[in-house]
C-alpha cells in the first residue's frame, strides 16, 4: 500500500488526487492533507479521508481530527512513502526538500519548485537515492516513453494546447478579460496555470522542469501546439523514430500513473479516446512574437543562477495583477520581462539566495506594474540583485 502526504490538497491536482485515492482505497492511504485557504474543504476532506495529521495555511478556529504540523513535520511522518506535492508558487519548496531528506519519493505537480531551484532539488533526490516522479502530463508522457529505453534519446518534444487564445492578434490579446482567460477550452486546472496557458508561460517553465527532469540540454526540447491535445509529448531517439504518448486531456491519468507506478491500474472512471470522434491531431511551432512569455522562460533557463527564481516570482506577481484586473493579458509579458532585465543573476545559488531572488523580484514586479520602479526599485547589490 502507497500511504501518502498530500501538499495541496485543496487546489485542482490535489482534489484530482483524491479522486484516484477514492478509486482504489485498498491501494492508497492518505495520512497526511495540507491545504490552503480553502479551509471549508480542507476539513470536508479531513472528515473523509482521516488523515492522521494535516497543515493549513489559515489554522482552524474549531478541532479537527488528527494532530495539525508543519508541512516540513508531515512529509516527513514515518509512515509515509509518497509525498504528493500539488502546491502552488514557492510554498512547497522547503516541503519538498524536506520529503527528499527523509527519503520519501516524490510526486511532483507543482513545475515552480524545479524551475527555481532545480539543480538544488535534483542534487538532494540523487544524494537520498529518492524518485521525482512528475505529474504533469507532458512530463509523464515523457517519462513513458522513456521507460525501457537504454539509448538517450535526441529531442524532447512537449506539445501545447496553445490555450483558449491561440489565433488572437496582439491587440485582441490585450483585450482579453480574466474571466475570458479562465474559461480554458481543454483542460480543468487552477487559476495560475490557466493563466499562465493563455500566455503560453506554462509550456516554457515546462521547458525548465523537463530540463532537470530528464537531465536533458535546453537545445533539444522543442515545443509545438497542438490544440486538440491528445498527443502529451513525444520522444525522438537517434535512429529517427519517435514515440508519442496519447490520451484524453484528463489530468487523472498521469496522476494514477504516478501513484501506481511501476504498475498499471484499471480504472472505469477514467475516461479513454474515443478514435472515430477524432478528424485531425494538428502539430505547428508556436508564436514567440504573440506569446513572448515562451522565450523569457526559456532564455531564463538557459541562462540559469537566479534567473529562473526572478521569472517564477515575477509571473506570479503580473498573474494576480491580471486576474484582479489591474494590467492586461498582455502586460504579464511585459512585466516578467523587464524585471529579468533588471536583475544581477547569482550564477551558483544557494536556497537562500533562491528565495533572497523571489523576494526581490516580487518586489520588483509589483512596483514595475504600479509605474513606481524608477522612484523607488529595491536595492541590494551587494547581495547580487540590483
Amino acid at each position: 500500500m502507497k500511504i501518502i502526504a498530500i501538499l495541496g490538497s485543496t487546489g485542482s491536482i490535489g482534489q484530482q488526487v483524491l479522486d484516484i485515492v477514492r478509486a482504489f482505497p485498498d491501494e492508497l492511504r492518505v495520512v497526511a492533507l495540507a491545504g490552503g485557504k480553502n479551509l471549508n474543504l480542507l476539513e470536508r476532506q479531513i472528515e473523509e479521508f482521516r488523515p492522521e495529521v494535516f497543515y493549513s495555511s489559515v489554522k482552524p478556529d474549531r478541532d479537527c481530527a488528527g494532530e495539525f504540523l508543519s508541512m516540513e513535520e508531515m512529509v516527513s511522518h514515518p509512515e509515509v512513502n509518497l509525498v504528493v506535492v500539488a502546491t502552488s508558487g514557492k510554498a512547497g519548496l522547503g516541503p519538498t526538500l524536506a520529503a527528499l531528506r527523509a527519503g520519501k519519493t516524490v510526486a511532483l505537480a507543482s513545475k515552480e519548485m524545479l524551475v527555481m531551484a532545480g539543480d538544488i532539488i535534483t542534487r538532494e533526490a540523487s544524494l537520498h537515492g529518492v524518485q521525482i516522479l512528475p505529474l504533469d502530463s507532458e512530463h509523464s508522457a515523457i517519462w513513458q516513453c522513456l521507460e525501457g529505453e537504454e539509448g538517450s534519446p535526441q529531442r524532447l518534444l512537449l506539445t501545447a494546447s496553445g490555450g483558449p487564445f491561440y489565433n488572437y492578434s496582439r491587440s485582441d490579446l490585450a483585450k482579453v478579460t480574466p474571466e475570458q482567460a479562465l474559461r480554458h477550452p481543454v483542460w480543468k486546472m487552477g487559476r495560475k496555470v490557466t493563466i499562465d496557458s493563455a500566455t503560453m508561460m506554462n509550456k516554457g517553465l515546462e521547458v525548465i522542469e523537463a530540463h532537470w527532469l530528464f537531465s536533458f540540454p535546453f537545445d533539444s526540447i522543442e515545443v509545438l501546439v497542438h490544440p486538440q491535445s491528445i498527443v502529451h509529448s513525444m520522444v525522438e531517439f537517434a535512429d529517427g523514430s519517435l514515440k508519442a504518448q496519447l490520451g484524453p486531456p484528463d489530468m487523472r491519468l498521469p496522476i494514477q500513473y504516478a501513484l501506481s507506478y511501476p504498475q498499471r491500474w484499471s480504472n472505469s472512471t477514467l475516461p479513454c479516446l474515443d478514435w472515430t470522434s477524432m478528424k485531425a491531431l494538428n502539430f505547428e511551432l508556436p508564436d514567440h512574437s504573440r506569446f513572448p512569455c515562451l522565450k523569457s522562460a526559456v532564455d531564463a533557463g538557459k541562462s540559469g543562477g537566479t534567473y529562473p527564481a526572478v521569472l517564477c516570482a515575477a509571473d506570479e506577481v503580473a498573474v494576480e495583477l491580471f486576474l484582479s484586473h489591474r494590467i492586461s493579458l498582455t502586460d504579464i509579458a511585459n512585466t516578467v520581462q523587464q524585471t529579468l532585465q533588471q536583475h544581477r543573476s547569482v550564477a551558483q545559488p544557494s536556497l537562500d539566495d533562491v528565495l533572497r531572488a523571489d523576494t526581490w523580484a516580487r518586489e520588483y514586479a509589483m512596483r514595475f506594474s504600479c509605474g513606481t520602479t524608477e522612484r523607488s526599485a529595491p536595492q541590494s547589490d551587494d547581495e547580487g540583485y540590483r
